[in-house]
């Protein structure tokens, strides 16, 4: 038997294998296509995994949108876990690790029950599968796992967030959940879903099953028809909720930061309700027309939490004076809706971190405790997208949206990823070796400086040559951009406050996380 640092060290090597066996089963960028990419196959894997009895018998919460699904299901997770049930939750993509995907009772996965039922279910597949059916890949894989999770964990309650789409989404293998919901919809993987509101959201209403319910936030017009149609084709009843009126918390604040998040809660307030109604538990519900949430909703509402998603962090690297000196505003916003809602957040932010520096100053404080309050604030940018999607939709609402409230950035910083898509992350991340291609990160560069200049009321195009220039940067590696931020204050540490807004993608954000904590 293994004791101490060997119990660990083979812990530790034990993980990094389920990881790399991961990592074997994605087999190209896409999750899927348009056609479905043999959805079908998902019965024929539920049934060799034993697991069709299971999730018939499992009460799931299932939820798809273009942004705001996974809060929304965060949200009701924490409502429900505080309603005294015990709860699954299967959110994507991961930031950190693997195992945020899959929470029991609000927390991750352990590691040893994760690879207690990795490797039952994958050996299972291994043996089952053939050339006919082959082994599921990796998104398929998750869902598969998660079910298997909740079902042998035997939770009261299933939250599923869909990973894409919703017809052909690996979590629409569900038959009967208890209720559905459609957060926000907007333009994303496009090259999958399509084109037009109208397109995305049939996709989205795929999730729609006859004799469950389903609730949706305000919608493009668009959107709504399309919606309405595939419900009245089920006879679901579906049905439109408010935001949540922030007067019902009583003067507290949401657990999640952003206006934004109110309409995530009132979407989530309606899937619980329905769910403690639909499982048996109506006494435990909150009828609409009532003035007063119950308390237990906003425990939920107030104590949620969610990584990378208005996320605020001051650096601890001791390098640095005061942690306050060099602060990272973190929001995996990937399209033009959400990168204008992030915009709105982190100006809100920035106003606020102000207000509160001049009532710092104004009160009888230490000279260092005044010092801090005498910094200037800069804002700096740092971003990166996946090529599939256009910086040209992504860069202008944002830029926009902070210019009239007040916010301009003085750099921005580009990068590559240090995730990559073929690989499920290790823990440790390494500086990046040899030569790196930096073409995408010079073309999000040129949109960036491009529009700029449009929003100065130049017409010409800015012509950028070398990695850097005046206000803008492009590094060969994050912890290269990392550590110029912490330089930059270091050397300028009694005079100057960055504020860095991390977005573009949540694997940027994801691997931010990752240096910094």
């Amino acid at each position: 038997m293994l004791e101490g640092n060997d119990t660990l060290m083979h812990s530790r090597t034990t993980y990094e294998e389920a990881l790399s066996v991961l990592s074997s089963l994605i087999v190209n960028r896409r999750r899927c296509d348009k056609s479905g990419d043999r959805f079908e196959l998902m019965f024929e894997y539920v049934k060799m995994l034993d697991l069709e009895e299971p999730m018939r018998r499992m009460k799931v919460i299932h939820v798809a949108g273009t942004k705001g699904k996974g809060s929304t299901c965060t949200f009701t997770e924490s409502i429900l876990r505080s309603c005294g049930f015990h709860t699954g939750l299967f959110t994507s993509p991961h930031l950190i690790d693997i195992r945020e995907r899959f929470r029991l009772d609000g927390v991750n996965i352990s590691e040893e029950k994760f690879l207690t039922y990795f490797w039952w279910c994958y050996n299972k597949l291994k043996e089952k599968t053939s050339k006919d059916i082959p082994m599921p890949h990796l998104f398929r894989f998750l869902a598969l796992l998660a079910f298997k999770i909740f079902s042998d964990e035997q939770v009261d309650v299933a939250i599923l967030e869909v990973g894409l789409g919703g017809t052909f989404d690996a979590t629409n293998v569900v038959q009967e959940p208890l209720v559905c919901g459609i957060a926000s919809l907007g333009y994303d993987h496009m090259e999958i879903l399509g084109n037009t509101l109208a397109e995305i959201a049939s996709e989205k209403a795929g999730i729609f099953k006859r004799g469950a319910p389903a609730f949706t936030v305000f919608q493009p017009d668009e959107a709504m028809h399309v919606l309405r149609d595939k419900a009245s084709q089920l006879d679901v009843q579906l049905t439109v909720v408010p935001s949540l009126d922030p007067e019902l918390l009583h003067g507290r604040k949401l657990g999640l930061e952003g206006e934004h998040q109110y309409l995530n809660a009132g979407l989530a307030i309606a899937l619980s309700s329905t769910w403690l109604h639909r499982a048996g538990h109506s006494k435990l519900s909150y009828m609409e027309q009532s003035r007063s949430l119950p308390e237990k909703f906003i425990e939920g509402l107030t104590s949620a939490s969610f990584d990378g998603r208005a996320q605020i962090v001051a650096d601890r690297y001791n390098g640095i004076e005061s942690p306050e000196g060099l602060v990272f505003y973190l929001d995996g916003a990937h399209s033009p809706e959400s990168m204008e809602v992030c915009a709105r957040w982190f100006s809100a932010a920035i106003r606020h971190n102000q207000r509160g520096m001049l009532n710092h100053q104004s009160e009888d404080k230490s000279t260092s405790d005044k010092d801090e309050a005498r910094k200037k604030s800069v804002q700096v940018l740092l971003f990166n997208c996946m090529s599939a999607r256009a910086p040209q939709r992504l860069l202008p609402p944002l830029i926009k949206t902070c210019v009239n409230n007040g916010v301009h950035f003085k750099k921005a910083l580009f990068v590559p990823n240090t995730s990559v898509f073929n690989k499920v992350g290790s823990h440790s991340l390494t500086e990046a070796n040899g030569q790196v291609d930096l073409s995408w990160q010079f073309h999000v560069r040129r949109v960036w400086q491009n529009t700029i200049q449009r929003d100065k009321g130049s017409d010409s195009k800015a012509e950028v040559v070398g990695k850097s220039c005046e206000n803008s940067t492009v590094f060969s590696s994050l912890p290269m951009a990392i550590k110029w931020l912490r330089d930059s204050v270091s050397q300028q540490n009694r005079s100057i406050r960055l504020q860095v807004l991390v977005t573009g993608s949540l694997h940027l954000v994801g691997d931010v996380l990752k240096l910094i904590k």
